[in-house]
């Protein structure tokens, strides 16, 4: 495999970072700015929302500019945005920060796997997109939980100092590695707008902001509900997110690999199973040794639906590849927003951080019954194959 992706998954593995570890930094953050724990959840949703209105602006902005170009300039837009949340005085300078950052998420992805495909053979495309992939995965593995342990050692800033570090380092690594490939005639943004004249699309965009959004629900307060529901010790959240993030690689593979086999059933399968453990969740919050396995489920679980949504999204979506898999980041991105938002509003009215994993499973649920109405609108009008399947090896 090239060289350049390795650059390509070390820019993924600190956008993976910065987006996810807010979330075991969420008690230090909201001490040092005087907020709650809710408002500081809003830098979760802050970013999330950001990626999610960012991202086809970005891809329109990637038709003007060489594919090199515009990835070296996300990163610098990343790298930007890291440090002015480390430098951040005030809670408003840090989610301008937050801002910032996640404006570079949606297109880098987008961007960077078509790159990472157009740097290998044919029959090795869905190798490197993997390759590329798997630093988001390793993020949520070891970035997310050594980013947590950094930031509660030696403050939060530092761990956004780390990442920012991590972020110019992808930047070289682009602009030496990734050779130069040649901005792709047509384009026409306007006429790939116009898939989403589709009820299918819609369905398939809303079945992943609800399905994803399950997960973070609960995911976005789990640094507070593992230490004040459970009664771990707060040294614990890091290898609980190394636990969480295990379920997440396995749930990930495991999905993607029965989605492959048969994509409706497999969705189904996993929206259900995701809600009941976030119903089990619910209850087990309260106990140490529960708490901690139904953690793991969660991150298997959510992670399952992860490769069957994108699937769908972009089969339903098969005439406008580029701006199904810019909206696909961005669904997801708005049900992780939407979570974190609903998750703030459960707990500021008094139901306490467990019952954010009931909100959690409301939203899995109502994913599943748009994915049985999809599925049942495929029985009258089956859905066009997508091309692009190579695309499907991770979010």
């Amino acid at each position: 495999m090239p060289l350049a992706l390795l650059a390509l998954a070390i820019g993924a593995f600190g956008i993976g970072t910065t987006e996810f570890v807010i979330a075991g930094l969420l008690p230090e953050v909201a001490t040092e700015f005087g907020v709650s724990i809710p408002a500081a959840g809003w830098l979760i949703t802050g970013y999330a929302l950001s990626v999610a209105v960012g991202a086809l602006p970005m891809t329109a902005l990637g038709n003007r500019l060489r594919r090199k170009q515009l990835l070296v300039l996300l990163m610098a837009i990343f790298v930007a945005g890291n440090v002015l949340s480390a430098l951040a005085p005030s809670y408003g300078v840090m989610m301008g920060g937050r801002i910032v950052t996640a404006l570079c998420h949606g297109a880098f992805f987008g961007v960077g796997a078509v790159v990472a495909s157009d740097l290998v053979k044919p029959e090795k495309k869905a190798s490197a997109i993997a390759l590329m992939f798997t630093g988001l995965t390793v993020a949520n593995v070891l970035g997310v939980p050594m980013g947590t342990f950094i930031g509660q050692g030696l403050g939060w800033r530092t761990t956004f100092w780390v990442v920012a570090g991590l972020g110019i380092v992808g930047l070289i690594g682009i602009a030496a590695l990734v050779p130069e490939i040649a901005r792709p005639a047509g384009g026409n943004l306007r006429a790939e707008l116009a898939v989403f004249r589709s009820v299918k699309v819609w369905l398939a965009v809303g079945t992943t902001v609800l399905g994803f959004g399950g997960v973070f629900a609960s995911f976005s307060y789990v640094a507070p509900m593992m230490t004040e529901d459970a009664g771990l010790p707060e040294s614990a959240i890091s290898w609980l997110l190394v636990l969480f993030g295990i379920g997440m690689v396995f749930g990930n593979l495991l999905g993607g690999r029965f989605a492959d086999r048969a994509l409706m059933p497999t969705l189904y399968t996993a929206l259900g199973a995701l809600a009941l453990v976030l119903v089990l969740f619910g209850f087990t919050a309260h106990a140490g040794v529960p708490a901690i396995v139904t953690l793991f489920l969660l991150g298997g679980f959510g992670f399952a639906t992860a490769p069957p949504l994108q699937m769908r999204t972009l089969a339903s979506a098969s005439a406008a590849p580029t701006v199904a898999s810019a909206v696909n980041i961005g669904a997801f991105n708005l049900g992780n927003a939407l979570a974190a938002w609903l998750g703030g509003v459960v707990i500021a009215a008094g139901y306490g951080y467990a019952a954010t994993n009931w909100a959690g499973a409301a939203m899995a649920a109502g994913a599943l019954l748009l994915a049985l109405a999809s599925g049942a609108l495929d029985r009258r009008q089956p859905a066009v194959p997508a091309d692009g399947k190579q695309e499907l090896a991770a979010v």
